[in-house]
C-alpha cells in the first residue's frame, strides 16, 4: 500500500529532523526533497538559484515533487519550505499522501536559522539578526495558508512522536 507523508512548514520549523527520526521509526524511506533535487540536478540549491534563479528553481522542485510521489512507496517526504506554496504543489502533496504542517514561532524558526550556516539558504544569505526576523515574520505571514491547507497540523511545542506516529497510522 502506498504511504508517503509530506511534512510541509518554514525553513528551520524541523521538517528534516522529525522527517528523519519519523522514518526511522515507521520503517519508511526519508526523502529530503531539497537533497533529491540537488542529486537530480548535479547542483547545489544555491547554484540553481544564483544560476538559474529562482522561478526556475520553482519549475524543477515541481518536477522534484511528481518524481517522488512516482518513484516512492513508502516514505516520509521533508518538503522546501516553499514548495506547498507554487504551482498546485499543496493539491499533490494532499492528492498522494498525508500531509503534515510543522507550526513553529517565527521567533523559533530565526533562533534555529540564525545558529545554523545561512550562506546554504540562498533567501536567507548575508541578513543579520533584524532583518532575518523581518523576513521570516513576513515569510511565514505569506505562506501560512498554504501550510494550513495540510491535513494536519503539528504543534512543534508540544511535540511527541508517539502521538504523531499514532495519527498518521493508515
Amino acid at each position: 500500500m502506498k504511504q508517503l507523508i509530506f511534512l510541509v512548514g518554514m525553513m528551520g520549523s524541523g521538517k528534516t529532523t522529525l522527517g528523519r527520526q519519523l522514518a526511522e521509526r515507521l520503517g519508511y524511506t526519508f526523502v529530503d526533497l531539497d537533497e533529491y533535487l540537488e542529486q537530480r540536478e548535479g547542483s547545489t540549491i544555491a547554484q540553481v538559484f544564483e544560476q538559474q534563479g529562482q522561478e526556475r528553481f520553482r519549475e524543477l522542485e515541481r518536477q522534484a515533487l511528481e518524481a517522488v510521489v512516482q518513484e516512492y512507496e513508502q516514505a516520509v517526504v521533508a518538503t522546501g519550505g516553499g514548495t506547498p506554496c507554487f504551482f498546485d504543489n499543496m493539491r499533490l502533496i494532499n492528492q498522494h499522501g498525508t500531509s503534515v504542517f510543522l507550526d513553529v514561532p517565527a521567533e523559533e524558526i530565526c533562533r534555529r536559522l540564525y545558529a545554523s550556516d545561512l550562506s546554504l539558504r540562498p533567501l536567507l544569505v548575508d541578513k543579520s539578526l533584524p532583518d532575518l526576523n523581518k523576513f521570516i515574520a513576513r515569510t511565514l505571514g505569506e505562506r501560512r495558508a498554504f501550510y494550513e491547507r495540510a491535513q494536519h497540523r503539528w504543534d512543534v511545542k508540544n511535540y511527541n512522536i508517539d502521538r504523531l506516529i499514532t495519527l498518521l497510522k493508515p
